[in-house]
């Protein structure tokens, strides 16, 4: 917390450096703040002080990008867990993670588009395809890491493949797991703006797609600015997450 002093200071030169600057394509941070109140928190109390804006875009952004996180985290993580523990599987399929994970995810929206036939459906393709690929990659390693000595015990024990994937093999992937749950928190962020831009009809991309048409410069730099804070506040409740579940680690 002491080095968070360094921020301030930065917004501050930010400022009076834009200010003496004057060019409208980069207005202070002040400008952007208002924008940014202006926008979408300058609501009811009883709404949280969402606008209608914010309703109608941010809650919609937030919530394609959590469903899509979601759906690619149950998948990377079954298919990872799976692969990881069978040298046969990942010998087969290898090259087609390392294929499929080169595909750069926007390129593939148009496919998604004409193959899914609804701007929902695309987006949300969009954010699984681009999010699986470090879930499913860190849960085969997570997998392949664990300890001989741990799958033996288990079944001296009598565990059946389903109780040492849950008792065993997750607890002891589960660093590297929530490595990749972690990073593709971004790229889902990255992956909703993205798809929104590309087939939105609301969302935070669509609006700062508007905004940049409108040439509402301020706008465009607000939804930039949002972005950037809803990914900090993502990335630190997954950590304080991560720590949760990771404290018998450190133990």
């Amino acid at each position: 917390m002491n080095r968070f002093w360094f921020v301030p200071l930065v917004v501050a030169v930010w400022e009076a450096l834009t200010r003496l600057q004057d060019d409208l394509d980069f207005p202070p941070p002040s400008t952007i703040v208002a924008r940014m109140h202006e926008l979408w928190f300058s609501g009811p109390a009883a709404r949280l002080f969402l606008t209608d804006a914010a309703m109608a875009n941010l809650l919609p952004s937030l919530t394609r990008m959590f469903t899509g996180w979601t759906l690619a985290a149950a998948a990377g993580v079954l298919a990872g867990i799976l692969i990881g523990r069978s040298r046969t599987a990942l010998e087969y399929v290898a090259p087609l993670i390392q294929f499929g994970r080169s595909v750069p995810p926007p390129l593939l929206l148009p496919f998604f588009f004409v193959l899914l036939q609804g701007s929902l459906a695309t987006q949300l393709a969009g954010i699984v395809f681009g999010v699986v690929w470090p879930v499913l990659l860190n849960s085969i390693d997570g997998a392949r890491s664990v300890e001989v000595l741990q799958i033996e015990t288990a079944r001296v024990f009598g565990l059946s493949r389903a109780e040492q994937i849950v008792r065993v093999i997750l607890p002891a992937a589960a660093p590297k797991v929530l490595a990749g749950l972690r990073l593709s928190l971004s790229l889902a962020l990255i992956m909703m703006v993205i798809s929104e831009l590309f087939a939105g009809t609301d969302g935070i991309g669509y609006q700062l797609l508007q905004a940049q048409r409108s040439f509402d410069t301020p706008a465009v730099w607000a939804a930039i600015a949002l972005l950037g804070l809803l990914g900090y506040l993502v990335n630190s409740l997954f950590v304080l997450v991560e720590r949760r579940l990771l404290g018998w680690q450190r133990a």
